[in-house]
């Protein structure tokens, strides 16, 4: 097979993971959202509130492609994907907060928008992994988002059983974040001319999420056994 559709391949594969690992809780604000509607009006608010989603998630993306061509933004954004790789780590929020609609429009509006809110990790990583491809963007999308939709309850099980499948989303978050700040244009010349340190620093920015992370995570728990305790 040509290197080049493998390459396609593997960066699409990618794609859809990062979406499956970072809309997990997004699939919990769709449940959230339609969950005082009647069955067959529960699920129009699903389709129309995703693909809405969906649309608004494409042009998001199509803007953020844009902006790193813009110097500096590269770096920026892979920092921003640093911060994002830690936090999917280490937060618990629930999202009981979010209020359930008693309409079909009302439903739909609270899923685009609270996707709107909470998609920019999904936006921003996605820009990072599929190297200014917006085709690899779509086909992603297009493909993760109905698993996510039809399955999240399946998926969010599947995290819950198998923790180590965020740790792996970190991982890639990691990897992408590092690759887009040595792809840098003002940065991309001194990796070039030592690929050895751009490896290095891969391993190094990898290494410290997952190190921080799980330094957060230990933190919380003897943090809740401290509270249960008094």
């Amino acid at each position: 097979m040509d290197t080049t559709v493998l390459g396609f391949l593997a960066s699409l594969m990618n794609i859809i993971f990062l979406d499956l690992i970072l809309a997990g809780d997004n699939a919990i604000v769709i449940g959230l959202a339609a969950r005082n509607l009647q069955p067959a009006t529960q699920k129009k608010a699903i389709i129309y509130g995703t693909a809405g989603a969906v649309v608004l998630r494409i042009f998001a993306t199509i803007v953020v492609l844009w902006l790193l061509n813009i110097p500096w933004l590269l770096l920026i954004g892979g920092i921003l994907l640093v911060w994002i790789a830690y936090k999917l780590m280490t937060d618990d929020d629930d999202h009981t907060d979010v209020k359930a609609s008693q309409s079909l429009w009302a439903a739909v509006r609270t899923i685009i928008i609270a996707d709107a809110a909470m998609g920019i990790d999904n936006v921003i990583a996605v820009a990072g992994a599929a190297n200014h491809n917006l085709i690899l963007v779509i086909i992603g999308l297009l493909i993760s988002v109905p698993i996510v939709v039809w399955g999240s309850t399946l998926f969010i099980k599947l995290i819950s059983r198998f923790p180590w499948i965020i740790y792996v989303g970190s991982i890639v978050l990691g990897y992408t974040a590092s690759n887009m700040m040595t792809e840098e244009k003002k940065l991309q010349p001194f990796f070039e001319q030592y690929p050895v340190l751009r490896i290095v620093f891969i391993i190094i920015v990898t290494a410290g999420i997952l190190t921080a992370g799980f330094i957060k995570i230990r933190s919380n728990k003897r943090n809740k056994m401290t509270a249960s305790n008094v």
